[in-house]
């Protein structure tokens, strides 16, 4: 049981055509660049935009299948939403909005309060129940937004960027507890994040959306060890080539090669971290078995060392020390040799 989708939305600029199964008890995270698609996915998702084509079942109950003409009204889905700015009614007190669902449902003010103390005291807000939206920290916010919308026991719980209005001393505190509280809820939970921090301490599995198609899914480890675009690989900190290999050489590009620590065969992804590449002056005589001439394009502060990028034969991203960027006059247009030992790199099937 759980969610199986397959989605197409074509609005022009986007054509989304997404494949999405979700088991009960799962948490998965939707990651992508802005304009991807992730959000319009979860907006049909939750039944607030039509699929164009496609079926969406949820522990085995058909919500919307375009070919039969069957859709299903958001409020009889199951499906609780969170959205960005948490959408708490501001002239009701926190403990009215955590029972605002139960009472539409038509149960009795004093059961549906009953309750949504309940849920306040397992969120930890138990003494805010009086207050109004306006006087909560964001994290507060968050947490009787989450209430609100478990307290109705959806199938299916959608968090749209649910920590993007915190600040960033706040949000690693709130990342934990909504850990914590996904950890115990017991249906199919989709998160959509383009922070691939977020995507990897709250999601069990990862998918990853790019112009409305998925391009890589898997467990957090392993998107982060074996990105497959560009744009994963940027995330999570690693250089990635395309080639094909034949024992311990690869071809990328048009006239290059990369040597590998172990054997490969056909179309690979080759990855390594900038902080594995090292640059010099003149072409490395030592252990190193890559070497590639490249040409300085960009520099900035990356944490406590400088990120270079560089382009060539071979394009590469190097973090080296400020030290180092002096002793080498590093700037855009100076020429150097950048060079990898073959025991930094990573090739699998691409």
């Amino acid at each position: 049981m759980g969610l199986a989708a397959r989605v197409e939305v074509d609005r022009g600029e986007l054509r989304l055509q997404v494949d999405l199964e979700v088991g009960a008890g799962e948490v998965v995270a939707l990651l992508g660049p802005n304009g991807a698609g992730k959000s319009t996915l979860l907006d049909v998702l939750a039944g607030l935009l039509p699929p164009d084509a496609g079926r969406i079942a949820l522990d085995g109950t058909v919500l919307d299948d375009v070919a039969h003409g069957r859709r299903t009204a958001a409020r009889h889905r199951g499906v609780g939403l969170v959205a960005q700015d948490y959408l708490l009614f501001p002239g009701l007190t926190v403990l009215e909005n955590v029972a605002f669902g139960l009472r539409a449902r038509g149960e009795t003010r004093r059961c549906a309060r009953e309750h949504a103390r309940q849920w306040l005291h397992r969120m930890d807000l138990g003494e805010h129940e009086r207050r109004r939206p306006g006087e909560l920290s964001g994290g507060q916010a968050q947490r009787v937004a989450l209430a609100r919308a478990l307290i109705v026991e959806p199938r299916l719980l959608l968090l749209d960027e649910p920590l993007a209005a915190l600040d960033a001393g706040t949000r690693p505190i709130v990342r934990a507890q909504l850990r914590r509280h996904l950890a115990g809820y017991e249906g199919c939970t989709v998160i959509v994040t383009h922070d691939p921090l977020e995507a990897m301490v709250l999601g069990e599995r990862i998918v990853v959306v790019e112009r409305g198609q998925v391009v890589q899914q898997g467990a957090p480890d392993e998107v982060a060890r074996r990105p497959r675009t560009d744009y994963v690989a940027r995330l999570v900190g690693l250089n990635l080539l395309r080639g094909t290999a034949r024992g311990r050489v690869a071809e990328v590009g048009d006239r290059a090669e990369v040597t590998l620590a172990h054997d490969a065969h056909g179309p690979v992804h080759i990855a390594f971290p900038p902080v594995a590449v090292v640059l010099s002056p003149e072409r490395p005589q030592g252990s190193a078995r890559n070497a590639w001439p490249v040409t300085v394009r960009d520099l900035e502060a990356h944490g406590d060392l400088v990120r270079v990028t560089a382009d060539g034969p071979v394009p590469v991203l190097a973090d080296v020390t400020p030290l180092a960027v002096a002793d080498l006059g590093l700037a855009p247009g100076v020429r150097a040799w950048a060079s990898v030992k073959a025991g930094e790199i990573s090739a699998y099937p691409a």
